[in-house]
């Protein structure tokens, strides 16, 4: 497979950070190794995919295969449709103003946000394509109301597909396609490796943008609430909550200092579920590589930092690209 990457920059392939049609012309008599990259579930910390596809394209490894996930799918299939380029330029330019510009709130919906104004901004660049028309196999996850069903989108219109597969429950509007009623795809599959898999990837990279999220939490098997030991919860609920745009700057209720609202509520609990649910998922089906930006620091709704989510995308994939390599070359001298 090294021997790929290396015909691959020779060939002037790997700049630019999207995706390109290597030279069929290259006498190769050695088998391809498909190579796929799962991109996981984390909405504002989803920028961070950016830096990563900066950093794997710039040495040469273009993705055969790509299977997204809520922020991973708009990600995917920006990079997947030639349009990474714009969208970083898109996410560079928000500020805590244009942030709140783009969401268009109601009280008569599904969810607080419609999400019609997003979507506008992806159908401007991505209205006419569709999935099975991109120059490599992508593939979505969404998760049908209901049942529960998890949900994977290969056929049909983009931006549609993208909107269902971010549709944070109780955040934007559930999305009506194909029959089914979906949502977040991060409530079944944060992390889709599976689906990179059964799109013929032979080689799955993953990014997890939860692994250093506060809310890998453990069992705590006998809680005394008058434990003097317990003070340390204590002072960490009077500590003021970072959210955001959704972030109240301290509440102060009478009798429950700094109680939960409602916004914190939510979105603790869908960073916990996202968490437990993508630690079962990565033990069942671990990826060959997996790359891990530090974005503890980053709210699930920081949508302004996208600069510095992309240069820690950056950081993390730099971190385990010599990995990347040497293993390419273990699979290609095996095959």
């Amino acid at each position: 497979m090294l021997w790929d990457v290396v015909a691959r920059r020779n060939s002037g392939l790997g700049g630019g950070g999207e995706p390109q049609v290597p030279d069929t012309s290259l006498p190769d008599s050695k088998p391809k190794v498909r190579i796929g990259l799962a991109l996981g579930g984390g909405a504002a910390r989803g920028w961070s995919h950016i830096g990563v596809l900066r950093v794997l394209t710039g040495a040469g490894i273009l993705p055969d295969v790509i299977a997204g996930c809520s922020i991973g799918a708009v990600v995917g299939g920006c990079y997947a449709a030639s349009k990474l380029d714009e969208l970083e330029a898109f996410a560079t330019s928000l500020t805590k103003r244009r942030v709140m510009g783009l969401l268009d709130f109601h009280i008569s919906g599904s969810g607080l946000i419609a999400g019609s104004r997003l979507q506008r901004l992806l159908e401007r660049d991505l209205a006419d394509l569709r999935i099975e028309d991109l120059p490599m196999r992508f593939g979505m996850v969404a998760t049908e109301l209901v049942t529960g069903h998890e949900i994977w989108l290969t056929r049909g219109p983009l931006v549609p597909a993208m909107r269902a597969s971010y549709s944070l429950p109780g955040i934007f509007d559930p999305i009506f396609l194909g029959g089914r009623w979906l949502m977040d795809g991060a409530l079944v599959n944060p992390i889709p490796i599976t689906v990179a898999r059964a799109l013929g990837a032979d080689l799955v990279i993953c990014v997890n943008l939860n692994n250093e999220v506060r809310t890998r939490g453990t069992v705590i098997q006998s809680h005394d609430p008058t434990d003097p030991e317990e003070d340390g919860i204590t002072e960490a609920m009077n500590e003021p909550r970072r959210w955001g745009i959704f972030a109240p700057a301290r509440v102060n209720r009478p009798r429950r200092p700094n109680a939960p609202g409602i916004a914190t509520v939510m979105i603790d609990a869908f960073n916990i579920t996202q968490d437990r649910i993508a630690r079962s998922r990565l033990a069942g089906d671990p990826p060959d590589v997996m790359i891990a930006p530090k974005l503890a620091r980053v709210g699930l709704f920081d949508f302004h930092r996208a600069a510095e989510c992309i240069e820690l995308g950056r950081q993390a994939a730099e971190r385990v690209l010599p990995d990347i390599l040497e293993l390419l070359q273990e699979t290609r001298a095996i095959a």
